[in-house]
């Protein structure tokens, strides 16, 4: 007959977890978390059981839905192309309509991201917003030679300013043409006058030099600190003078 295990190789006993413990933390914390996740409004709601894959009323929910997006899409578009002329009424509707179409395949990918911080509608048309904007700004460059040479280094001082501070401003344009010639890279020279000094739309110089926005946001941060240590050690500071990207 076998002995009993000395108490040495007694398996240990697993303590039960006490009041107030981690386990009861984290259920207090789920629980007070579901109580902060706001509640679907009923037209929310009702938009989003429409547009499952498995409802029958899904194909009409998509229609409806792209009716509202092309509104938003239409009123964005005429909003902005208001700045180009070349954009006409069959331009602007061609543009709406683009957008509109975008604007649907996004709102069905990301359906399942909604949480109702916002209204449905108001979460969609932000996306008929969004591609609406982009398109324009596209098609207003289209055809367009995007400049990579400063086009407005004598526009940008302020004409009414003091002799002393013409002459100062004037140095300081000066040493930050001089440290765009010399410090940075042909890359980062050509991103951030095209972007910075020669206004061309961010994602216009993406999709011309077939890179994403975030490489060439990161491309003008890189270049700024570039200039900011190059003008430093000139004696100088640039600090909110080298401008930022326009979207």
């Amino acid at each position: 007959m076998l002995n009993p295990p000395s108490p040495s190789h007694a398996r240990p006993q697993v303590e039960a977890a006490p009041s107030g413990s981690v386990l009861d933390t984290v259920v207090s914390l789920s629980r007070a978390a579901s109580i902060r996740t706001p509640s679907l409004d009923p037209d929310s709601a009702a938009w989003i059981e429409r547009l499952r894959p498995d409802n029958p009323e899904r194909e009409a929910a998509i229609e409806s839905l792209h009716r509202l997006l092309v509104k938003a899409a239409r009123y964005e578009v005429a909003r902005r192309a208001a700045r180009f002329p070349q954009l006409r009424g069959n331009d602007q509707e061609d543009l709406a309509q683009q957008s509109a179409d975008d604007s649907l395949v996004a709102v069905l990918d990301k359906l399942e991201t909604f949480r109702g911080d916002s209204r449905f509608t108001t979460w969609a048309y932000k996306f008929a917003l969004l591609e609406a904007g982009v398109k324009v700004r596209r098609r207003a460059w289209q055809g367009r030679e995007v400049p990579v040479e400063s086009e407005s280094w004598d526009l940008i001082a302020d004409s009414d300013v003091t002799p002393q501070q013409e002459l100062e401003t004037t140095e300081l344009l000066g040493a930050v043409k001089d440290a765009i010639e010399a410090d940075l890279s042909p890359h980062q020279r050509e991103v951030l006058v095209a972007v910075t000094l020669n206004g061309v739309p961010i994602d216009v110089l993406a999709e011309r030099l077939a890179t994403t926005r975030g490489a060439l946001y990161k491309t003008i941060h890189d270049a700024r600190a570039k200039l900011r240590t190059a003008l430093r050690e000139r004696g100088l500071s640039v600090e909110g003078q080298t401008g930022g990207a326009s979207s």
